[in-house]
């Protein structure tokens, strides 16, 4: 934002609300007073208009739009519990709003205590602060607890509407761990053979705990040797995976119809963006949506991104969140992974872990030539995805961003494809 003297306004602040349902809400403005109660009178944002009121936990020091606009695409990314401290780390001074406990604990001891003989495990000790690796909007309480052997879990209560997923979730993690696909980390059954426990009206599922390295979100792009770790998980999940059922078409996830149904909606109710949508449609539908439907499907985990991995110093230690596997177009979990890569820094798209990563998955030849074909379009189509949220959240400064990396790919596509293939 340029002011009436041509200089860049450090104005503007990123800042995190805590919602009436526990859940975080990041964004950008200039005026935090005037936002705030607009959040609360349902003005600012279709997210938090469900979910008043709301509270104001941290606010970012004074920066440029665009800095602002960054550090928000950064930290939304981020699980729950690591948001606050991103915020500080790279706002890079003291919150000027003091920052309460963002989690508290809702259940008793002794309701916890009696959860874990579910499972057979005897309670010793309640981790309130331990942070915990994936999306904490996938489930509705989660905490890490110690047994008497000191053994530590996680427990976790699940929404209501998540359970028969869950079950499904938990049974592919059962199969593949008796595949012996290392690397992720299989819920436990309670002595009835039971992934999801109902007790008291609630689910519940619980896991070991599985404790990793922070991951540099500045750097991580550019790190050479997670690419053939990235591919070598994949290579062997699409291997062990091949004894599950097979895919009934009616169950395999199409990104075409998707695309086609968010386009529609999106020349419906947000008029504003309609002329850049077509354009990144028109080139999609140039090669990419006519051959969709004939591309290989394979089991994928569906959001496979280096956040949803636990990492040592070295290599993976779990991959987590599950939520969207299933069978889809066999290059989803590569596509995706690549523009989650190039969203945090597109230079990354031709660097060292995106290159190492489509050699290995390419000497592996687990994938089609006839695939490999549309790697840039099958990245810019799975961004829609991301779109989908931010037009949700009514985010027009994160909508702007999604737009702008869309084309990026498109207009370097040759620059790109000439680094990967």
């Amino acid at each position: 934002m340029n002011t009436t003297s041509g200089k860049k306004s450090k104005a503007w602040v990123v800042y995190i609300l805590r919602c009436s349902d526990k859940s975080l809400y990041t964004g950008v403005t200039n005026n935090i007073e005037k936002r705030l109660i607009a959040h609360n009178k349902g003005e600012a944002s279709k997210y938090t208009r469900s979910r008043r009121p709301v509270e104001l936990l941290a606010t970012s020091v004074k920066m440029e739009k665009m800095e602002a606009m960054h550090l928000e695409f950064k930290i939304k990314s981020l699980p729950k519990e690591e948001k606050i401290a991103a915020l500080k780390k790279l706002a890079g001074k003291k919150l000027k709003v003091a920052i309460r406990i963002i989690e508290k604990n809702p259940f008793r001891k002794e309701t916890l205590k009696a959860m874990l003989r579910l499972w057979q495990v005897n309670l010793k000790k309640i981790y309130k602060n331990i942070p915990l690796h994936g999306s904490p909007e996938r489930s509705a309480f989660r905490i890490v607890l110690e047994d008497d052997n000191n053994n530590f879990f996680v427990l976790e209560q699940i929404l209501p509407k998540s359970v028969e997923n869950k079950k499904r979730i938990s049974a592919i993690l059962d199969f593949l761990a008796m595949k012996n696909l290392a690397r992720i980390q299989p819920y436990l059954a309670s002595e009835k053979g039971e992934f999801v426990i109902k007790h008291k009206n609630n689910f519940w599922q619980m896991a070991p705990f599985v404790q990793g390295v922070e991951l540099n979100r500045e750097k991580y792009v550019y790190d050479k040797w997670r690419g053939p770790v990235l591919a070598g998980f994949l290579i062997d999940l699409h291997r062990k995976s091949k004894g599950l059922s097979s895919p009934n078409p009616r169950n395999v996830f199409f990104l075409k119809n998707y695309i086609y149904k968010l386009i529609h909606e999106i020349n419906l109710y947000n008029k504003d963006i309609k002329d850049e949508i077509k354009e990144i449609a028109d080139f999609l539908e140039i090669d990419f949506m006519p051959a969709y439907e004939k591309l290989p499907v394979a089991f994928c985990h569906g959001d496979y991104h280096p956040l949803n991995v636990i990492w040592s110093t070295d290599n993976i230690k779990c991959v987590i969140d599950w939520e969207f596997c299933g069978y889809k177009s066999e290059l989803y979990d590569v596509a995706n992974l690549i523009g989650c890569i190039g969203v945090e820094d597109p230079k990354s798209l031709t660097g060292d872990l995106v290159k190492g990563f489509i050699a290995d998955m390419k000497e592996s030849k687990i994938i089609t030539k006839a695939s490999w074909m549309y790697l840039l379009e099958f990245i810019v189509a799975l961004r829609f995805a991301w779109l989908s949220e931010w037009l949700r959240r009514e985010d027009k400064e994160m909508i702007s961003m999604e737009l702008d990396y869309m084309r990026l790919l498109i207009y370097n596509k040759n620059i790109l494809q000439k680094s990967w293939l």
